[in-house]
């Protein structure tokens, strides 16, 4: 890979993981009511969740989906009811937790990562980055450089709205302004859906 064509890559990474999606939504609404700390697992579980992603679909996930078009149907079919499901709850969220709070959990490592596979926007950022900027000639080298640009671009630009919405903690303490940003936030991440489905 050129050092022009690892570059193009890095643009893509950071435009494809700072634009809005299901993870920045969630993390936005994370920030704001779990604060940056509590969110940290959650940044994690995405950066690492989706650099696994990256591998398996590099290494020929990819071409398995393509080949069993009705495994690629209920993956999308799964995703969007657990999309729709995490929508449900940050919409429903009406109080910021605090560190003692029992309630309300953010989203665990573990959580986080597993819902990459099921995240329509990032397999078609997978799929689209291994289309577009393997080298045949150099398959497992190619596959790794695009995993390790996205590992190096992603959770800083996921770390930014965990931050963003951390900032908005002081202004959201109003339990009528975090009711509204709660659904706000649970109707868009739901929109998110729709173009990822069509």
């Amino acid at each position: 890979m050129s050092l022009d064509t690892f570059l193009a890559l890095l643009v893509y990474a950071f435009v494809t993981s700072i634009t809005p999606g299901p993870n920045n939504l969630m993390l936005l609404a994370s920030g704001v009511n779990f604060g940056i700390v509590r969110t940290i697992p959650h940044m994690l579980g995405i950066s690492i969740g989706f650099f696994v992603l990256l591998l398996a679909v590099g290494f020929g996930l990819g071409a398995v989906l393509t080949a069993f078009p009705a495994l690629h149907t209920g993956l999308k079919i799964a995703g969007a009811a657990y999309l729709l499901y995490l929508a449900w709850k940050i919409a429903m969220s009406r109080s910021l937790s605090a560190k003692g709070e029992v309630e309300a959990k953010p989203m665990r490592f573990i959580d986080a990562a597993a819902f990459q596979w099921v995240n329509p926007k990032a397999w078609v950022m997978a799929i689209t980055a291994m289309a577009v900027y393997t080298n045949a000639d150099h398959p497992f080298l190619s596959v790794a450089l695009i995993s390790a640009a996205f590992a190096i671009v992603n959770l800083p630009s996921v770390s930014v709205w965990a931050g963003f919405g951390t900032a908005l903690r002081g202004f959201l303490s109003d339990p009528v302004r975090l009711k509204w940003f709660n659904i706000a936030m649970g109707v868009l991440l739901a929109a998110t859906l729709w173009p990822m489905l069509r």
